[in-house]
């Protein structure tokens, strides 16, 4: 049942503090939506970061066979890591709506059961991972040149995969702990840290991929876990804080099944990154790959805004899905269109004019290799346009606590569609096939998108 206070609260904006600090049940004009979502925005970049910054200096102080290894070998080790973002998202929103409701006690009990069952399956998962690193490089392509390179970068990152994890756990929490701004210190702290040793240990030592993924997992340590000992005890201001956990598998069935979207976001990806990577393989050879892997880091950084802005706006959705507030979901459904349709004509045209020079950070060093990653980064930036109403829309569904809903937008957009047009375009239309594959998918998937927004308008009251 929705406690009416909550209810009031929510609809009057009753629970401002005197710092003025934004909360989940304010009413929310686009210049508030925008600073509350600056931070994980902002957060999201930041944790893009690490892979970008690990093959700028691969890239260029370790050599393209390096840096062709780093991008073959890494999709499998996001696709493992990602469970902790399921467990984040899904659980975040599951208890954002329990504090709508007015429970906080049960929220924090559950927020509590969410992070020791994650870091349980971190170490579990480490264990997996490691056990078939191998025959998954082969199986990914690694050629015998590629394969030692491959297993020394995946090695150490999977020991600390746990790390990871709980990283990406604490960015969807400190959001629903309405304390963002914290949030963002701790990514910060983490990508500062990946940079100043990236630049030591690959740039200063010459250590290559071992001094990038050891500077990769000392990163991960700062984000993933120093914010255990914040919420270590009840903090002012702070609306999450550890328990007595609930322990509860159906909870966390519920947190993982809503989250379940994000799950098959990352892992999509990570498969269409292993088909592409094979495919450049026989159009291109090893530059195919290295070209690919700019075209990621720079999509990386674009798709971070949008995630960072729906990851932000899913607490805050799900509040007042808990409260049933319906016209606060009709105001934030409305204002997060517009946003993101600025925001993806903005990523359109500043990606096209910033191609080249882009693509020169990288792969300056080959005049070949440079041409091709251009050529390729103007097709595909023309995605930018679409995926943030993909994006949103599978987080809006899972604020919502619809992870079917998100789960399909997400198995669509990131996995069925790519397929289809990385197989069929470079059939139909050249080697050109292969970069817009991307666009095709996206175009598609947000017919798809609309299509479940409009259907759940009367369900959910927000049209």
């Amino acid at each position: 049942m929705v406690a009416p206070t909550c209810v009031l609260a929510a609809k009057t904006g009753a629970f401002k503090s005197k710092s003025n600090q934004i909360q989940l049940s304010d009413h929310f004009t686009t210049g508030r939506l925008l600073k509350f979502t600056a931070s994980p925005i902002i957060m999201m970049i930041f944790t893009s970061i690490y892979t970008i910054v690990d093959g700028f200096f691969v890239s260029n102080y370790a050599g393209k066979t390096a840096f062709t290894a780093l991008n073959l070998i890494y999709p499998y080790l996001q696709m493992l890591g990602c469970l902790g973002f399921m467990i984040g998202t899904g659980g975040s929103a599951l208890v954002a709506m329990t504090l709508g409701t007015g429970d906080e006690k049960r929220a924090n009990r559950l927020f509590s059961m969410l992070v020791v069952a994650t870091a349980v399956l971190g170490v579990l998962f480490s264990a997996f991972g490691l056990a078939l690193l191998e025959p998954v490089a082969l199986r990914l392509g690694a050629t015998p040149e590629l394969l030692p390179s491959c297993l020394i970068y995946g090695r150490i990152l999977l020991t600390f995969q746990t790390a990871f994890m709980l990283q990406y756990l604490f960015q969807s929490f400190f959001i629903a702990a309405e304390k963002p701004r914290l949030g963002l210190c701790f990514t910060v702290a983490a990508g500062a840290t990946n940079m100043v040793l990236d630049f030591v240990l690959v740039g200063v030592a010459g250590l290559g991929l071992v001094g990038a993924a050891s500077a990769t997992v000392i990163s991960q340590m700062v984000g993933g876990v120093a914010p255990i000992f914040y919420f270590a005890k009840r903090r002012p201001g702070c609306r999450l804080y550890f328990t007595k956990p609930l322990f509860s598998l159906w909870e966390l069935f519920k947190a993982c099944t809503n989250g379940a979207s994000e799950l098959m976001t990352n892992i999509s990806m990570s498969l269409v990154s292993a088909l592409y990577n094979i495919q450049l393989l026989k159009l291109f050879g090893a530059d195919g790959v290295a070209a690919y892997g700019v075209l990621m880091y720079v999509g990386f950084v674009f798709a971070a805004v949008f995630i960072g802005y729906a990851q932000g706006c899913a607490p805050i959705v799900s509040y007042h899905f808990g409260a049933d507030n319906k016209d606060e979901l009709k105001n934030l459904l409305r204002r997060s269109l517009t946003i993101i349709s600025v925001a993806g004509v903005a990523m359109l045209v500043s990606s096209e004019l910033l191609a080249g020079p882009l693509a020169k950070i990288f792969v300056g060093y080959d005049a070949g290799l440079l041409a091709l990653t251009i050529h390729g980064m103007k097709l595909y930036s023309i995605s930018f346009i679409l995926s943030g109403f993909n994006i949103f829309g599978s987080a809006f569904f899972t604020a919502l606590n619809n992870g079917a809903v998100s789960a399909a937008i997400s198995f669509l957009r990131t996995l069925l569609f790519q397929i289809v047009s990385i197989l069929t375009l470079p059939l139909l239309i050249g080697v050109d096939g292969i970069w817009l594959a991307v666009v095709a998918a996206e175009a598609m998937a947000l017919v798809c998108t609309a299509g479940f927004i409009v259907q759940g308008r009367r369900k959910y009251g927000y049209m």
